[in-house]
């Protein structure tokens, strides 16, 4: 069998492109053994596999080429241990970033499966929760496209990315506007934070206590028959009204495309 592969084989016996063996020629990582004066063809033979299997298990790692080109011209093992550590702090940071993404994930589906479980609509319970950590940006908000400027601020605001607060999205309603029967008008928006390591002048806390709670079929312009019924009981029961308002949508049109489906959640707390 003769010692000399082409381009393409060597790019099928290693499960990798032409294109990219060209690449690496050109970058000078791995040169071919010969190229054909006449026509230009690349060829390679056995005594450079071990050389490219190197180049793809660490660029599998994560290694750049830049790196990778610098150990094979090298090749210091002190250098090679210290390219495998700087990978795997790397990694782990991945790994953490991941546990976090995936955490919120698990929280989202227990929230929409305990709110498809939920079968009585606008009946007022009241509810007691510890204190809940959020970022929260105070602001007026009135409209929809205020609604989603305010978020993306306050996603900039506190250098979280999108994956991180699906589903943990919240607004609130002064409690002026509350005792003045204004509820369409919010004063705050929020991002319930599920992390301990969140650094963000924003970060502050919903406080622990008793809750008028009350779900209800859609979203945000449906709450006014919620607010009264709120109310109502809050009146009724001798409670006293102390702090903003939370209100939450749980189920939306971007999970949902049957309106039957939508499902809020409206909070205020009370002193009993």
């Amino acid at each position: 069998m003769e010692n000399r592969f082409s381009i393409g084989e060597m790019a099928k016996l290693h499960n990798t492109t032409i294109k990219t063996l060209r690449h690496y020629d050109e970058i000078g990582i791995l040169k071919p053994i010969q190229i054909d004066v006449k026509n230009g063809y690349r060829y390679y033979s056995t005594e450079q596999f071990e050389q490219l299997n190197t180049i793809l298990y660490l660029k599998e790692l994560g290694f750049s080429l830049k790196e990778i080109k610098g150990h094979l011209e090298h090749r210091d093992i002190n250098g090679f241990l210290d390219l495998l550590k700087k990978q795997k702090e790397l990694t782990e940071i991945k790994i953490m970033e991941l546990e976090q993404v995936n955490r919120r994930f698990q929280n989202r589906i227990k929230d929409i499966n305990e709110a498809r479980e939920i079968k009585e609509l606008g009946v007022v319970s009241i509810e007691t929760f510890k204190a809940r950590k959020i970022v929260r940006l105070m602001e007026k908000i009135s409209s929809e496209p205020q609604l989603e400027v305010s978020l993306q601020q306050l996603k900039n605001l506190s250098n979280m990315n999108s994956s991180i607060f699906i589903g943990g999205v919240g607004l609130t309603v002064s409690i002026d506007n509350i005792l003045n029967n204004k509820f369409n008008e919010y004063n705050s928006i929020f991002i319930l934070v599920e992390e301990d390591d969140i650094q963000s002048p924003l970060v502050t806390t919903l406080p622990e206590g008793k809750y008028a709670c009350i779900y209800y079929n859609g979203n945000h312009n449906n709450s006014l028959g919620s607010y009264k019924s709120l109310l109502n009981c809050i009146q009724d029961k001798g409670f006293q009204v102390i702090g903003d308002s939370i209100e939450r949508t749980i189920i939306n049109d971007y999970i949902s495309g049957s309106k039957e489906d939508y499902l809020t959640e409206i909070q205020i707390p009370i002193k009993c």
